[in-house]
């Protein structure tokens, strides 16, 4: 097995997130990190602290990638007078990482996640609801938004939509009526 100098904290973080993807939170153990990079478990305790550090490396790994997916959209579909389009896109690619990364996602709404990680995946929405409903509201606008995505995604990953119809239709259903519904 290569010594611990030829493990990454990086190699560590990605393993994490495979281990969390394959097995679930319970899943993410020091030793299935240890093995996924190729190194005795003790091994990673002089790069993680413990297995809450090592979540937690997981957890803002996971947020900051959706924060630059989310600064994409924003940086290619920022134009003036289509805001809702940018509030589309930026709900359009949260569900898609969602989807992409659904043990991911739901570990993004633990405690283990630094707080400004999450600060800079708000960003892009708080500054298109911003620019959607003024600067005075765009707290509240952003905070509606991203609940009602999270609860639909979070029912969705779930597959607790068993009532029949096309999900798609449904997400593009309420995103439609919640832009309309900013107008106030």
């Amino acid at each position: 097995m290569p010594t611990p100098e030829r493990t990454t904290s990086a190699a560590i973080v990605a393993a994490g997130r495979e281990v969390l993807e394959a097995a679930g939170p319970s899943g993410l153990t020091m030793h299935a990190v240890a093995i996924r990079v190729g190194v005795r478990a003790p091994s990673l305790y002089k790069r993680v602290r413990d297995r809450d550090a090592l979540v937690a490396a997981v957890a803002e790994s996971v947020v900051d990638e959706l924060s630059a997916e989310l600064e994409r959209v924003e940086q290619d579909d920022a134009r003036p007078g289509k805001v809702d389009d940018l509030l589309t896109g930026l709900a359009t690619t949260y569900r898609a990482f969602a989807r992409a990364h659904p043990e991911g996602f739901r570990l993004m709404f633990t405690a283990s996640v630094p707080l400004s990680s999450l600060d800079r995946a708000a960003g892009p929405v708080l500054r298109a609801s911003a620019a959607r409903v003024g600067q005075d509201d765009a707290l509240e606008a952003a905070r509606l938004l991203t609940a009602w995505m999270t609860g639909f995604l979070q029912m969705e990953l779930a597959g607790a939509f068993r009532l029949g119809g096309d999900v798609d239709l449904a997400f593009d259903y309420g995103l439609s009526h919640l832009l309309k519904g900013l107008d106030g």
